[in-house]
């Protein structure tokens, strides 16, 4: 059986798990339950059974399913990497998921464990690492480098020949400039404009005024 041919299981049964499932539906791809200890097991989202909590999965030969990580890629909250190291050293295997809708040029090299989502365009030559998120409505441009386990959030703007690490975050709306450079372990801000190259570990907030006349 190929990997693209085995049912899954998405761990996680928030947000960022419903639309994945709808991802996945588009997909045409065989969706097994839901796990999650948080969740009344018998229950269902969005009509996918909650099978129980993550041990459920051990009952499962690692080559006869694989996994959608369905905890959100949040800024400060380590959740999501830490699944993929318990069940990938289990020798479960993370799917990547890719809506049909998004637009990927034929160069594009992805990695392992990927989710793409509805509305993203990735234009030539862009190379994206292993389990990172493209959210909805997301645009990289030419060429960039993106790193294992980043999150680009809805509506972010890449634009071309941009560098970034692992392990970044960029918020919603966000857009970056031509050319930089994003190291390791940045979080940006939602609504961020990014003119300049960001060191590495660093927060980069842009306050705005939230004022209504």
């Amino acid at each position: 059986m190929s990997a693209d041919s085995r049912p899954v299981i998405v761990v996680g049964g928030g947000g960022h798990a419903k639309v994945l499932i709808s991802n996945l539906r588009s997909a045409q791809r065989r969706i097994i339950g839901i796990t999650d200890p948080g969740l009344d097991v018998g229950g269902e989202i969005l009509g996918v059974p909650v099978l129980g909590d993550d041990e459920v999965i051990m009952q499962f030969k690692s080559s006869d399913i694989e996994l959608v990580n369905g905890i959100g890629a949040l800024p400060d909250y380590g959740l999501r990497w830490y699944l993929i190291e318990k069940m990938g050293g289990m020798g479960f295997r993370f799917s990547s998921v890719i809506h049909p809708s998004a637009i990927i040029d034929k160069s594009v090299v992805l990695g392992e464990g990927i989710q793409v989502m509805a509305g993203c365009v990735l234009q030539a030559g862009v190379e994206i690492g292993r389990d990172s998120v493209v959210n909805t409505g997301t645009i990289i441009e030419h060429d960039c480098k993106i790193g294992n386990q980043c999150c680009i959030s809805p509506g972010v703007t890449i634009n071309g020949e941009v560098t970034i690490g692992d392990d970044v975050f960029i918020g919603s709306g966000s857009i970056v400039l031509q050319g930089l450079n994003i190291a390791h372990g940045v979080i940006i801000g939602a609504g961020s404009l990014i003119l300049q190259d960001i060191p590495q570990n660093t927060k980069f907030i842009q306050l705005r005024t939230n004022k209504i006349n």
